[in-house]
């Protein structure tokens, strides 16, 4: 059994298979998760696992070096688009438009389901090297 990181072995299983610049997404209950990318639905009722919760976990396990998001974060989520520019003030932010996010999406090795319900809170985490 593990002591420290992200117990829920699907995630970290992905997480140890990274290679650099691997997405994995970490998503609102409402994103649909494209045909052939692993869903680990962690979503258990309204807003329980919140996204900040989740990408917190993540963030502890994991080497990150760019973040996408929707650009209409800004004004359809102004909480969670503050959230995320500090959490990530040392990491580039690449703001595209939803239905591109979406499309970026199928690149991923695996998306994060949610239980938050607030719009456009959703972010790709692109994973970097650790030397």
């Amino acid at each position: 059994m593990k002591r420290y990181g992200i117990l829920n072995s699907h995630i970290s299983k992905v997480l140890a298979d990274f290679g650099h610049t691997d997405y994995i997404v970490i998503a609102d209950a409402g994103l649909p998760i494209p045909e052939g990318v692993k869903k680990i639905d962690l979503a258990v009722k309204t807003g329980m696992p919140s996204f900040i919760d989740v990408v917190n976990a993540v963030e502890e396990d994991m080497v990150i070096e760019k973040v996408m998001i929707a650009s209409e974060i800004e004004e359809g989520n102004p909480k969670h688009a503050d959230y995320l520019k500090e959490k990530f003030a040392d990491k580039e932010i690449e703001q595209v438009s939803h239905e591109e996010f979406k499309q970026l999406t199928k690149q991923a090795k695996a998306v994060i389901r949610t239980g938050e319900i607030t719009p456009y809170a959703n972010c790709i985490l692109q994973s970097g090297v650790f030397f």
